[in-house]
């Protein structure tokens, strides 16, 4: 049998508990949405500049206004449109060298920014691997279908083994 002190003993510790338990998976959960919103609005920048009226950039913070997007998501859509724009030549040949079977230039223009965009967050975001590969394939399955979530699936995971294998590192300049 439960004595009331022990019902409001056990109240106020999950009640403190609770309190502190709260703002870290909060402030992850704020997180998670930040960046998913963040995925979402540099992909919808990185296709619409696919079609070459606009910088992705300017693309980017049309979008920002337009969704009222906060401080947090608007840094980090930014970081990968600014790295995915910065590195394009070098995600690109990454893709020609891991999916030879998928030439860039043949590629839909979906499917093409999915893999840019994907390959961006895995090598410069600062996001884990496995979390930013399951974004972008769930991303690739929303916008594209199952084919893409597979290339995309397939090419994010080698990346990501390869860089911690540290075959992405940075080029070297000179003889080798």
């Amino acid at each position: 049998m439960t004595s009331a002190r022990d019902g409001e003993s056990s109240g106020s510790d999950a009640g403190s508990g609770a309190g502190w338990d709260a703002r870290p998976a909060r402030a992850a959960t704020d997180e998670v949405s930040s960046h998913r919103l963040g995925r979402r609005l540099s992909l919808a920048s990185l296709f619409e500049a696919e079609f070459g009226q606009r910088t992705a950039a300017t693309i980017l913070e049309r979008h920002l206004a337009e969704s009222g997007a906060d401080t947090a998501t608007a840094e980090f859509a930014r970081g990968l449109v600014a790295g995915v724009v910065a590195e394009r030549e070098q995600i690109d040949a990454m893709i020609e060298r891991l999916a030879p079977q998928y030439p860039v230039v043949q590629l839909a223009r979906m499917d093409r920014t999915l893999l840019r965009s994907g390959i961006g967050e895995v090598l410069h975001s600062g996001t884990p691997s496995r979390v930013a590969i399951a974004e972008w394939v769930e991303l690739a399955r929303t916008y594209s279908g199952e084919p893409a979530r597979r290339l995309v699936n397939g090419v994010l995971g080698r990346v990501a083994r390869d860089s911690e294998a540290g075959a992405h590192s940075a080029p070297t300049v000179g003889p080798q």
